[in-house]
């Protein structure tokens, strides 16, 4: 029996956690955690009657919480087959786990991206800067690297062993790209699946202010060019 844990890092989305931890098909999960970034709201409590696993982390950054939750499953000994990471705004759809983990359970691949580029994303369910921010980091990516990626979407399946291979390290806006680099870097076997997105629940963190947009993207940025120079 396969077993998959879903990490969710989650700051401020008390009035969307509960929907994605309920929409998650249970009977293909072990467990559901998500790591509240020192939320100010009612986050860690929602998740929690939802049926979470809820844990903290302080240190602002999306990374941060990510790394958190591999924490606790490296020191919980829970030894899960594959990871998936998955955003607590609502925007992607839970349900969709089943797509996006069956190339790794069907065709032995290592990584699976769920890209977010195509005719299923609602409109206006991602800002101008998000979608010219996504080009430009797969265009260079496949410039640079020659990988073939449309997307740096958040919602992701990777196989356990891979994740602890590519030894991650970024903390906040770049641990998307840093999976995927260090992914083709490792040779590993990665795919996309198109899945659907719609409007998020409440204001993006990152897209939603010009601070967030700007450093995201020298964040993003300077990953590729770092590995450019490798």
């Amino acid at each position: 029996m396969t077993k998959i844990i879903v990490i969710i890092p989650a700051y401020n989305e008390e009035q969307s956690i509960a929907n994605v931890v309920n929409d998650i098909p249970k009977h293909l999960i072990d467990e559901v955690i998500v790591v509240n970034n020192n939320s100010t709201d009612t986050t860690a409590q929602v998740a929690a009657n939802a049926g979470a696993t809820v844990l903290l982390e302080s240190r602002m950054g999306y990374g941060y919480a990510c790394l958190t939750g591999m924490e606790y499953i490296a020191t919980n000994n829970l030894h899960p087959d594959i990871i998936v990471f998955l955003d607590g705004d609502y925007s992607d759809y839970p349900e969709q786990i089943t797509e996006v983990i069956q190339p790794i359970l069907k065709d032995n691949m290592d990584l699976v991206i769920g890209s977010r580029n195509n005719s299923q994303r609602a409109k206006n369910s991602m800002t101008p800067q998000q979608v010219f921010g996504n080009w430009l980091a797969t265009f260079l990516m496949k410039l640079f690297f020659k990988a073939n990626f449309t997307d740096l979407g958040p919602f992701r399946a990777i196989k356990y062993n891979k994740l602890l291979a590519l030894n991650m390290t970024d903390k906040t806006y770049g641990w998307t790209v840093e999976m995927q680099l260090k992914a083709v870097k490792h040779k590993f076997n990665y795919t996309e699946v198109p899945v659907k997105y719609r409007e998020r629940i409440g204001v993006s963190k990152v897209s939603g202010t010009i601070k967030g947009t700007i450093f995201a993207g020298i964040k993003i940025l300077s990953w590729i060019f770092k590995y450019s120079l490798k």
